[in-house]
């Protein structure tokens, strides 16, 4: 009876010891781009370790956000509507390259010559007034988003182009999505970010891609180090300096400039300090400095008042 009696009791102080755990626990929940939660989940494995009492949870993007969530990462430009209501730290920023089936034909023909800019707007918009000085009657499937997304409408933006302009099949779902659409249709054609393209561990292509080569430098011509088929680092090494003549988007972190969760702006603190070093670990790229630099001015205010 008597140790009957201590269980039960032992069993409330635990229920007891849970519930006021889960009441001082700090909550912090993060939304946005999908491409991106990888690394983020890096950061906040990182970050709990050393704010154990900190517990911080991805809500994915379906179609919608969330109803409710604290930090928004983004891979597109607020509107300005939003832009009125949140705060903004970019924390880095993704390239995006044009990548086809290894055995389509597109990769036959452009892997070693490449392709410059009016070429790809041929391919991809099917811009009846674009150069037309080399042939591209092979055949070919263009995929794309069939959802609105950051790498869309910054692939799309690039060429003067709305993201719904893209020409081809428009895949459902994510990302990784378009890069199996690639894989399995032997015509594919497509655009993504590093990141996806190659190989994290390995940090080679994956197998059953090619990469096409692009005029990075902007001189008019496929120089024989942009046909170079490079790893992940070389790569992202050489885009640092050259994205003039690329697609690139932006990556950022945003909070609510009122009522905003204080935990929330001090992992978003702990991020712009300690987790730009994993950006290239991802296949993403350093963010602007000046434009990091003056977002993290606009941030002295809000910091001044976590307590």
């Amino acid at each position: 009876m008597k140790s009957f009696i201590a269980f039960i009791v032992f069993y409330f102080l635990a229920l007891f010891s849970t519930a006021l755990f889960a009441q001082s626990q700090k909550q912090v929940v993060i939304t946005g781009a999908r491409f991106t939660y990888p690394l983020l989940e890096k950061w906040i494995a990182d970050y709990e370790k050393i704010n154990p009492e900190v517990k911080i949870t991805i809500a994915p993007r379906t179609t919608t956000d969330p109803a409710q969530y604290d930090l928004l990462i983004e891979a597109y430009e607020l509107t300005p509507e939003l832009r009125e209501q949140r705060e903004v730290l970019h924390i880095g920023r993704y390239a995006l390259l044009p990548v086809a089936n290894q055995k389509s034909p597109a990769a036959r023909a452009l892997a070693t010559r490449g392709a410059d800019k009016d070429e790809l707007t041929q391919l991809y918009f099917h811009d009846l007034f674009a150069k037309k000085e080399k042939d591209l009657s092979f055949p070919y499937v263009i995929y794309t988003r069939q959802q609105k997304s950051g790498p869309s409408i910054t692939f799309a933006s690039f060429f003067g182009y709305e993201h719904q302009q893209i020409k081809g099949k428009s895949i459902a779902g994510s990302d990784e999505h378009l890069i199996q659409a690639v894989l399995k249709d032997t015509l594919a054609l497509s655009y993504n970010h590093p990141g996806l393209i190659y190989d994290l561990n390995t940090r080679s292509i994956k197998q059953g891609l090619t990469l096409i080569p692009i005029d990075l430098n902007g001189n008019g011509k496929i120089s024989s180090e942009e046909k170079t088929t490079r790893g992940l680092d070389d790569l992202l090494q050489s885009l640092e300096s050259n994205t003039q003549h690329l697609a690139v988007g932006n990556i950022h972190l945003s909070i609510p400039k009122e009522k905003y969760n204080q935990e929330a702006l001090r992992f978003l603190l702990w991020v712009s300090d300690n987790g730009l070093r994993d950006l290239h670990a991802f296949g993403l790229l350093s963010p602007d400095a000046a434009q990091l630099q003056a977002d993290k001015e606009k941030f002295e205010l809000l910091t001044s008042s976590i307590k």
